[in-house]
């Protein structure tokens, strides 16, 4: 199960904890059941202090362990906590055994507050990437309040469920049984939703605490590559400046492979978000995050109000919301984002090489996919839902000359296939005859257009015909002190390192447009004295 290196590291870790934990063990005669329990044994090898029952709960999960402290607190993985989940049990080890929690003083107190009782269950694929982030925010809320118990769940192992509760995306949280929440969250963003839920008093404490700060003189919408660029350059000119987002990291945190990004042969997404959110807190730059904006208006100042019902207020403000993939909206599209089923083919595609691949879309952006990629993997094939393809011409032309590109016209995908881990294949149904064809492959690039994440600006700002941000070379859009950048906008290319050169311009449009407007209220001084 666990290798000499991987024992002796736990070994090491496990010597920080200081109170005796159980590890309460519900198993048949399975061969998982058998893995989980030689995994136990293992674990309880390496200290004194962690001990092993059987779980005696008839309605415990097999093959689940649930890990329990002292202080009657619970952390219950159902399946066998390795691949990305590993860490994940090794810090449910740590926190159950008095070893300290890494949280703020406020989240502690906000998270030790809660009652009544909460029972989380998120389901999770070993596999996956963004799973760990949930299950280890929800882990420690449960270290922290006995009120709140949280269940890991690998839907691979438990598939009845799945199918019961018609998963199709990991990670996905429930709560006391109903949705809770889908993909990726934080310990910080679980809290605001709990607050919101219970309507509780930090929420209006926030809101409260919020509405009361100072105008900012740059205001950030955004927490993405062009909204970490804008607030780096304002605090670096010594002014006010601050960041509000539902997250740090916007799309970036669900990229997989980055291998574009100039002077970084290769990161990954989460890793680059990291960064960026390290580079922007050298600074003073006030950070505020599980917040969305939903309304702009000026009444001297720029106001931006809050999902929350908070206001901010600040001289000007710098619009990088993003924007979102259009998705296919099938089966099996959100279980393999990042593992197969990707959005970027300059970003992804390298990743392909040498396999098959589809591409949803038949515009200009998809036959440009293909293009691109032909050069790359064994075969591309192309699905159009329409009868005729969208794409120019001369792309068309270019595509059919190559050897490799194959193109089916009046094609509905209809479902995303995997072997749990990874894409294999995707079925369509042919629109002419109402057959259902499949076809196998390592790769699927959805190429049907990005939805710019500006509605809650539509009618008072500026937008093209299809929603973008417009600028000008500045980053001014059409309300004077409001700039914008990044994929949001009507840039003509939507890459990581084009939006924080936006960024950065918004911020310097921005500078500029406060100087001026000190200038004019100094010349307007004088006007008056003379």
């Amino acid at each position: 199960m666990l290798n000499e290196q991987l024992l002796s590291q736990l070994k090491t870790y496990l010597a920080n904890i200081s109170s005796e934990i159980t590890l309460a063990v519900a198993a048949d005669d399975s061969a998982k059941s058998k893995e989980l329990t030689h995994l136990v044994e293992q674990i309880a090898g390496l200290s004194p202090l962690v001990k092993v029952t059987t779980n005696s709960d008839a309605n415990a999960r097999i093959p689940s362990l649930s890990v329990r402290s002292v202080n009657n607190t619970e952390i219950v993985f159902a399946g066998i906590p390795l691949g990305h989940e590993f860490t994940s049990l090794v810090l449910a080890l740590l926190h159950s055994g008095g070893h300290p929690i890494k949280v703020s003083d406020e989240e502690r107190a906000q998270i030790a507050a809660i009652e009544g009782n909460f029972e989380f269950e998120t389901y999770i694929s070993l596999s996956c990437q963004s799973c760990p982030t949930v299950v280890q925010a929800l882990n420690i809320m449960s270290a922290i309040n006995p009120n709140i118990k949280h269940t890991m769940i690998d839907g691979a192992l438990f598939d009845a469920e799945v199918k019961e509760r018609n998963i199709m995306s990991v990670p996905s949280t429930y709560l006391n049984g109903e949705n809770f929440s889908q993909g990726r969250v934080t310990l910080t963003d679980i809290l605001a939703k709990l607050d919101k839920l219970t309507g509780s008093q930090a929420s209006e404490q926030k809101v409260q605490a919020l509405n009361e700060k100072d105008p900012y003189e740059v205001l950030i919408v955004g927490g993405g590559p062009a909204g970490a660029a804008a607030a780096i350059y304002s605090a670096r000119k010594g002014i006010r400046t601050g960041l509000v987002a539902d997250r740090f990291g916007g799309q970036v945190l669900d990229t997989v492979g980055i291998e574009n990004f100039i002077s970084v042969k290769a990161t990954e997404g989460p890793k680059l978000v990291a960064s960026l959110e390290e580079h922007v807190r050298d600074y003073d730059v006030d950070i505020i995050t599980s917040q969305t904006a939903v309304k702009l208006d000026k009444q001297g100042l720029v106001n931006v109000e809050l999902d929350s019902g908070a206001n901010l207020q600040s001289k000007s403000v710098i619009l990088a919301t993003g924007a979102r993939w259009r998705q296919m909206n099938v089966p099996g599209e959100d279980q393999y984002k990042g593992a197969g089923v990707a959005y970027c083919p300059h970003c992804d595609g390298p990743l392909f090489k040498g396999k098959k691949v589809a591409v949803i879309g038949g515009g200009n952006s998809g036959i440009e996919a293909a293009i691109d990629l032909a050069g790359i993997v064994e075969h591309v094939t192309v699905l159009e839902f329409d009868s005729k393809l969208r794409a120019d011409q001369v792309l068309q032309d270019k595509a059919n000359s190559m050897g490799n590109i194959t193109i089916i016209k009046n094609a509905a995908t209809t479902e995303v296939v995997g072997d749990g881990s990874k894409v294999t294949g995707l079925t369509y149904t042919d629109r002419t005859t109402d057959e259902t064809k499949s076809l196998a492959l390592a790769g699927i690039f959805v190429q049907i257009g990005l939805v710019p994440n500006s509605e809650w600006v539509d009618g008072v700002i500026d937008l093209t015909n299809r929603g973008e941000i417009i600028t000008n070379k500045r980053g001014e859009t059409s309300m004077p002190g409001v700039f914008a950048a990044g994929d949001v906008t009507d840039s003509a290319y939507k890459q990581i390192i084009i939006a924080m050169g936006a960024g950065a311009t918004a911020s310097l449009g921005a500078f500029d447009y406060l100087i001026r407007q000190v200038d004019e209220i100094a010349d307007a001084k004088q006007e008056q004295a003379a």
